[in-house]
């Protein structure tokens, strides 16, 4: 009898990675916020996870028979954020305690979702091992 890893870790293998770029995503905007004309970048997470669990890949061309094929899937796109603050003048959009406070909230969640991966491998452990 096999297991299915998609079954057996359901949607909490794809979270990591969503909240994973997630996390670079707005950590990019802190690392640019002073940073004259940066626009801040954020990802929907629902709609990533949506492409993430989704079976819709996207396949690499091969330029030679003997290539492994591979596909990869999509990920979250990013897009500008609508400004929550009036114009200083330089362009800038980012406000730096949104992007702490959404950084923060985002940690505690993908933490969360590492915590629910654990107990799924360690009750997949004891399931294969009897202990």
């Amino acid at each position: 009898m096999s297991i299915s890893f998609d079954k057996a870790l359901g949607v909490h293998q794809h979270t990591v990675g969503v909240r994973a770029k997630r996390a670079e995503t707005l950590a990019s905007n802190l690392a640019n916020a002073n940073t004259p004309g940066y626009k801040a970048k954020d990802i929907d997470f629902q709609r990533a996870l949506n492409a993430a669990t989704s079976e819709a890949k996207v396949g690499l061309s091969r330029t030679d028979g003997r290539h492994i094929s591979a596909s990869t899937q999509v990920m979250g796109e990013q897009k500008y954020r609508v400004p929550t603050q009036p114009d200083t003048g330089d362009g800038n959009t980012v406000d730096s305690q949104l992007e702490q406070n959404l950084f923060m909230q985002n940690s505690i969640e993908y933490q969360a979702s590492l915590d629910f991966l654990g107990s799924k491998f360690k009750n997949l452990s004891k399931a294969l091992t009897g202990n």
